[in-house]
Formats: C-alpha cells, structure tokens, sequence
C-alpha cells in the first residue's frame, strides 16, 4: 500500500484559500443539502474544466487580488468597468435556444452569473477556459495562444463593426441560415427536437389530462407547499412582458412538482416544475417551466457599486433583468418571483435547447473557427446590453465605450488575453489536483471549514 503524496506547504495553503472561499460562496446551502454537493463536488473531481465550471466565486476572488494595481486593469475606465456582463462566461456556456420570434439561435446561454461589472472580466473567463480546453486536447502552448488570440481578434471586430453602425444585416445572429460547422450542427440537432418528445419523457396523460410522471427525478409536494408554489406563480406572471400575455389560458397550471438533479452549479437550491395549458387546448402544446432560487453572483462579491446593488429586488430579479439585457428577443416565459422570501427564476424548460459538445470537435482548424464564432457571440452580447435595452444602470453605448478602449491600445489587446489565459490557466489545473485531494481525503464536506 503506498503512503500519500506529501503535501507542499505551498498547496497547504492554497487548499486553505480554496476552503475560505467554498464556505463563503457555498456553506449555507451546503449545510442545507450536503447530499447535493457531494454530487456537485464529484462532478467538478472529474476534470480541471469541471472544476472551473463550478468554481466562479475562486475566480472572482483571485482575479480581485491579480487586478490589484492600475496595470492589471487595462482596458478598464468608468464606464467599460460598469457594463453588463455574464459573470460565467467559458467555452460550454454556449447553446441554442427559441427566440421571442420562434427562430431558433445559437449564443450565449446560462445567465445565473450575470451582473455589471468590467467586460474584460467575461473575456479573461472564457480565455482561459480555452487554455484548459487547449491543455486537455493535448494542444500545445503556441497553439492555445494562437486560440486565444483568434478569440480575441473575432470579439474586436465584432465590436467595432456594431460601434460603427452596421446593421443586422450584415451582422446577422447564428441561424441555421448564416451557422456553420459545430455550431450549424448544434443548431440543426436542436431543430430536431419537440416539444412532444420532452413532455413524453417528463409527463402523462391520466383522465384526458396531462400531468408529471412520477419519478424521474420529481418529488410529490404536499397541499401547503403546493399552494405556496402557486402563490408564487401568480406574482411571477405580474413580470411578464404584456407581449406574452396574448392567450390567459396559456397560464392555466395543471400540475406542480419539486425537482431533483439540477445543474453543477445550483446545487442545493430549491427547484420546481410547473406544467401549463400552452398556446392550445392540444396537449401537445402544453408547456413545461421551471421556478428556482436564484443564487448570489459571484462577481457581485468583487463588485462594490452600491447602484448596482441597490437596483435589484432580489437575485431573481437581478437575473431576469441581465439576461434581457445580454439577451436580444430572449424567453418570453423568463419571469421572477418570491418564494418563503427568497428571489426566484422563472423560464421555460426549453424543448429547444443544445448546448456546443466540444467531446468531437479535435482538429485545431475546426476548433479555431468555432472560437473565432464565441468571440463574435460575446461582442454581440456586450453589445446588446446598453442604452437601448430599456435598463438605466448602463445609459450609454457599450460597444462603442469597448471600442474606444481596445483602440487605445490595439496591440496590447490579444496579448493581454494570451497572458492571462496561460497563467489562469495552469492556476486551475493545480487548484484542481489540490481540490481533488482535499475532497478524497474528506476535508470538504459537511462542512468546509
């Protein structure tokens, strides 16, 4: 039987820093269900991406002390320090969805994160996300540098082209018209989906009425909890736009129920299904939402601008409002509400929805061109977010302040990202060997510290 690795006392203490900052961002719910974060902890053990996934509160942390200096802070002034951002932006927080127009699209996904704060802070996380993508790919350090560069090359023309006016039309979204390669595909996959192939694996008809299968990850509710459930649901219909309000039976509730096996990074919050009447009597047509706590963001611990604080009711509106900034024609189901005082989100449980599956995208010429599309993406969402999108905490042109930025410094923007991807980069994979090692030897776990 072989002795463990001794520890250095230099991942001593990191293994330190990493728990501090675990018990910050995750003690209380952790507390409440430690069934659900070994499941969560396990899953980011499984490789140094998943535990970047899951770990934006150390990201944050660490970022606040590199940025520790005006020379850190490049790109950065008054107002592309205060835009809004997604907070959780790496290379697998993209997808498909349906728009408000019924057209299906390829971009950004996952708004949990977002809040208002610097947009180079988006762009550093999605760089070295692609350093670790990179790494696990076996890529070596030029070709990871060449990825990051085509990111940041594609984010800046993007932005300068919708700073200079050009219209839709020649900046079009990723349809399946104007998608190519992994991100057509995902598209088309998506296209392939229905609406009846979702309620068949989440529900039954029982007495000419369609309800939730039991199991299959649902929990019954009892009368009270139920009848809380649709307390609740009345306020959230009170935060529809009045251009999804066209058919009041759509909103009819036929059935309620708990759920289990939420994503990696809402574990331990509380989660519900409801099922609604749709736009028809046809139970085909029926429509499947969900209302689930909203969680504190982790940028919002670095942010300290007290208007942006102070804008927000609570985290379930604070994420309903940022994913309708960063989202042009987004969910017309996307709503908030209250719940036992806790903020809530509310949105559709999309028949639609694919996210981009690196797992077969290998050659380096494929993986850049769909780099070169995230960075596209990104600078359409920052661009999105500003004085036209109805919210009065960001009154001015973002991509136009974004521009003016970049060309204040043209030759030192791709390198900035390069540098950063690289060190963040190997940061996280030996955050990760550390985390795996306090995990397996029980040093997280029903409590952190």
């Amino acid at each position: 039987m072989s002795a463990p690795r001794p520890v250095a006392a230099a991942d001593e203490r990191r293994g330190g820093e990493i728990l501090a900052v675990f018990d910050t961002a995750f003690g209380e719910l952790l507390a409440a269900d430690p069934a659900a974060f070994q499941v969560k902890f396990r899953k980011m053990a499984a490789s140094a991406f998943a535990f970047y996934r899951g770990t934006a509160c150390l990201f944050y942390r660490d970022l606040e002390d590199l940025e520790n200096g005006a020379e850190n802070r490049a790109y950065q002034d008054e107002r592309t320090s205060r835009v809004w951002v997604h907070g959780d932006l790496h290379a697998e927080n993209f997808g498909t969805y349906m728009d408000s127009g019924g057209r299906l699209v390829f971009n950004v996904n996952d708004f949990d994160e977002a809040y208002v704060g610097p947009f180079t802070w988006d762009l550093k996380r999605l760089a070295a996300s692609l350093a670790l993508i990179g790494y696990a790919k076996a890529l070596s350090d030029a070709q990871i540098t060449v990825l990051v560069e085509t990111y940041a090359a594609a984010y800046r023309e993007r932005v300068h082209a919708l700073a200079a006016g050009v219209g839709n039309d020649e900046v079009p979204p990723f349809t399946l018209d104007t998608a190519r390669g992994p991100l057509l595909a995902a598209l088309r996959s998506a296209r392939s989906l229905t609406r009846f192939s979702l309620l068949d694996s989440m529900t039954e008809i029982r007495d000419w009425e369609r309800r939730f299968s039991p199991g299959a990850g649902s929990v019954e509710l009892d009368a009270a909890t139920r009848y809380k459930i649709l307390d609740a649901f009345d306020g959230y219909l009170e935060t529809l736009p009045e251009a999804s309000l066209t058919r009041p039976d759509s909103y009819r509730v036929k059935d309620v129920v708990g759920r289990r096996g939420v994503g990696i990074g809402s574990a331990g919050l509380p989660s519900y299904n409801i099922l609604l009447e749709g736009n028809s009597d046809a139970l085909e047509n029926d429509v499947v939402i969900y209302l689930k706590q909203a969680q504190v963001p982790a940028v919002s611990r670095h942010v300290r601008d007290g208007a942006v604080r102070g804008y927000f009711q609570h985290e379930g509106h604070r994420t309903v409002i940022s994913q309708r900034a960063l989202q042009a024609h987004a969910d017309p189901w996307l709503g908030w509400t209250e719940l036992d005082g806790a903020g809530q989100l509310v949105a559709e449980v999309s028949p639609y929805a694919v996210d981009l599956d690196w797992s077969d995208i290998d050659d380096p010429d494929e993986i850049a061109g769909v780099v070169a599309d995230l960075g596209r993406a990104t600078a359409t969402m920052h661009a999105a977010a500003d004085d036209d999108s109805g919210h009065s905490l960001v009154p001015f042109s973002t991509e136009r302040a974004i521009d003016a930025a970049i060309a204040a410094d043209e030759e030192g923007f791709a390198p900035f990202l390069v540098d950063f991807a690289h060190a963040y980069g190997a940061r996280a994979r030996a955050d990760h060997q550390i985390f795996v090692d306090l995990f397996r030897n029980g040093r997280i776990g029903k409590g952190l510290l």
